[in-house]
């Protein structure tokens, strides 16, 4: 993981998580934002960080954040509510 402060926690088989992931594509493209995805089923580290950074804030994945202001998404979100959070709007 790099220095970026947008993460996506993920499950590798969540069918939510691949909807955000093709959102999260998108604003890469579009909007030129990249967010770290970290995969949290099968990687005992990343889960970890999941628990730490979210706090009890979301029950599952997909789980967006911004590490730097706490703003954070729970579950399958339409690509403008994803594009607001990563945007700070």
């Amino acid at each position: 993981m790099g220095d970026n402060e947008l993460l996506e926690f993920y499950g590798a088989e969540c069918d939510h998580c691949k909807m955000v992931a093709g959102f999260l594509d998108r604003l890469e493209e579009e909007e030129g934002i990249a967010v770290d995805k970290l995969e949290v089923w099968h990687n005992s580290a990343n889960q970890q960080k999941f628990f730490q950074l979210g706090q009890g804030k979301c029950g599952g994945v997909p789980f967006l954040i911004n590490t730097s202001s706490g703003a954070f998404l729970c579950g399958p979100k339409e690509y403008e509510k994803v594009r607001d959070w990563a945007t700070g709007k």
